[in-house]
């Protein structure tokens, strides 16, 4: 059954994400621009676009993105945005899992009931979408942008 779904499941993630990808060279996205360091598999770039067309679609607000390759094996990307309260965090995460699914894709979902931090695992990338008072509090940038913790501290990471 497993063989059967993924059989179903991937020519429609295949043909989006060949599509966006497509999309996404020809018309580099204003947020995506300087994101992409050569690196990134193609699908890597679509999974990046779909995500980013559902956050900006419902006005998604401090979007940043990480890339997270080198420091672990669970994603290459992470998209952490606000949204303005619980009901906007949940919209825009029931967006980027209804663009998911169009795309064939079956994204993982935790937190979309309580709606105060929604983490979407799209295989690859993961959305963080919090409410503004959840992200300071947990400042999870911190964790995966060695830029941002060793800001001010060059000690704190690194050589020792």
């Amino acid at each position: 059954m497993t063989s059967r779904s993924q059989s179903t499941t991937r020519p429609r993630a295949a043909e989006y994400l060949m599509s966006a990808e497509k999309t996404h060279t020809e018309n580099e996205s204003p947020s995506l621009a300087g994101q992409n360091s050569g690196h990134h598999s193609g699908e890597d770039a679509a999974l990046l676009q779909l995500a980013m067309d559902a956050i900006e679609e419902l006005k998604g607000e401090s979007i940043k993105v990480l890339d997270v390759s080198s420091l672990t094996t669970i994603a290459d990307h992470m998209i952490i945005c606000n949204g303005r309260s619980a009901r906007h965090v949940k919209s825009i995460g029931e967006t980027v899992i209804e663009h998911a699914k169009k795309a064939g894709l079956l994204p993982r979902v935790e937190g979309l009931g309580q709606s105060e931090w929604v983490l979407i695992d799209l295989n690859g990338v993961i959305v963080h979408i919090m409410q503004p008072v959840t992200r300071a509090y947990y400042q999870i940038e911190k964790l995966w942008d060695m830029d941002l913790a060793t800001k001010g501290d060059p000690e704190k990471h690194g050589s020792h």
